[in-house]
């Protein structure tokens, strides 16, 4: 069974899916703020519910998951579609040409905060069963949805809810259309995730600042302390010297190199991407340091006077934020715990705070159904897709393989370009429609497949 009748009635339809997208895009989410994300979730889970798909709100500690389902026949191959319907606050709000909750299509893209990151691409999901429902009167696969509102805030209610419902959840593959497509433009088949954890560093010398004159050499300088301890934990090369740091870290595969190889690699449109002409790497290098290893990151450094001049003072108190990206099977408790360890023993006044974390994940790409998500991605694009090992950003894909134990693919349907997170988020109307298709595309092999 081909889908042209599939592709015709989503031509037809453009207008209409794109007001049912901009409806639900005006509407803030704004999960970290708690602004207007219960108003969202409510909006979202009756638009499914009109697109045909049976759905309601779950509780959970924090915000609601809106859940929906179609469901043939109970012991049919179940694929459990995952996003987010939250996003990141707009600011800094000056730097938008158009408002940030009024879509606006500007030169062939749509303009809104969450247009990308994430309701663009939960909406093709949404659309496209919509679509095959209206063509065929049924899905050819039972499909369940699951929707949460607060990605944006590190879904710190997500593994719980999953533990608490592995009945409900209970499926054969998870696939999750978020984040932006490669670089390259050409679709991409994403396999896994870095882990994160987040951690701060509070070092206190007075009780209060002090004149550097009055007071130098006198009074303590906790801003010395942190770089002191930095200094032990990593060497001049970037080798973390945290004892056991690299212990549990599973190795690529043969298989997963040689994907790695094949992937596209532009040294100079990087350089043009992250601003660093003297970026060297090769594409081996490159993917390796991004996707298979983990990182040591120093993402802010607060101490005494920032602002314009000089201000001569000894600071009372010195903090460092980091942020640890792990590659699989390295655990954010053992790191963490291993962590503490290595600055009581260096530096035991120096205060250590657990500021969140989130475990690795990465599905084998040799797996049969891998291969029937790259044709189907083949299939809506008309061209081969990249198969990716492993991402260097993170996203909860962990609850999806340790805790229900099942096999789990991304496949971003935004631009590479969408400027998720930054003012002007944006995605490409024409790819909009092309992730409605992809998501048919998707369901319709999964259907031969499960027909085996």
């Amino acid at each position: 069974m081909g889908l042209a009748t599939v592709e015709q009635l989503i031509e037809e339809r453009n207008e209409h899916y794109l007001q049912r997208l901009f409806a639900l895009l005006k509407q803030e989410s704004i999960s970290t703020m708690n602004k207007g994300v219960r108003e969202c979730a409510e909006l979202l889970k009756q638009v499914m519910e009109e697109c045909g798909i049976s759905s309601r709100l779950i509780e959970t500690a924090g915000h609601p998951v809106v859940y929906g389902e179609w469901i043939k026949e109970e012991n049919d191959f179940t694929v459990l579609i995952y996003g987010h319907y939250d996003v990141q606050p707009p600011d800094p709000i000056e730097e938008w040409e158009s408002p940030p909750f009024e879509p606006t299509i500007r030169d062939g893209r749509i303009y809104c905060r969450g247009v990308g990151d994430n309701k663009g691409q939960l909406m093709a999901q949404v659309l496209a069963i919509k679509t095959m429902l209206d063509c065929y009167g049924e899905l050819p696969v039972n499909v369940k949805l699951v929707f949460e509102g607060e990605e944006e805030n590190g879904s710190p209610h997500l593994a719980a809810f999953v533990e608490e419902h592995k009945e409900l959840l209970a499926c054969d593959l998870v696939y999750t259309s978020d984040g932006p497509m490669h670089a390259s433009g050409i679709p991409s088949v994403e396999l896994g995730v870095r882990g994160i954890l987040g951690v701060e560093l509070v070092a206190h010398g007075a009780k209060w600042d002090h004149h550097s004159g009055n007071m130098g050499n006198i009074a303590p300088n906790p801003a010395w302390m942190l770089i002191d301890l930095l200094k032990t934990m990593r060497d001049e090369k970037g080798r973390v010297l945290i004892e056991g740091f690299y212990d549990h870290i599973r190795q690529p595969t043969d298989y997963e190199l040689g994907l790695f190889r094949k992937l596209p690699f532009d040294r100079e449109e990087l350089i043009k991407q992250i601003g660093y002409p003297e970026f060297e790497a090769d594409a081996e290098t490159f993917y390796r340091q991004l996707s298979l290893e983990p990182t040591f990151n120093i993402c802010g450094f607060h101490s005494g006077y920032g602002g314009e001049g000089s201000k001569t003072i000894i600071p009372a108190r010195a903090s460092v934020k980091m942020d640890i990206r792990l590659v699989v099977d390295q655990d954010p408790a053992d790191i963490f715990q291993k962590f503490c360890a290595h600055v009581k023993k260096h530096a035991p006044d120096i205060e250590v705070l657990h500021q969140g974390e989130m475990k690795p994940s990465r599905t084998p790409a040799d797996l049969e159904i891998i291969s029937v998500i790259v044709q189907a991605v083949a299939d809506a694009y008309t061209v081969e897709p990249l198969l990716v090992p492993g991402v260097g950003g993170s996203l909860p894909d962990y609850v999806w393989t340790q805790i229900l134990g099942v096999p789990s693919v991304m496949v971003p349907y935004a631009n590479a370009d969408e400027a998720n997170h930054a003012p002007n988020e944006n995605m490409s109307v024409a790819l909009f429609f092309k992730g409605i298709s992809c998501t048919c595309h998707v369901l319709h092999r999964l259907g031969e497949f499960s027909q085996k």
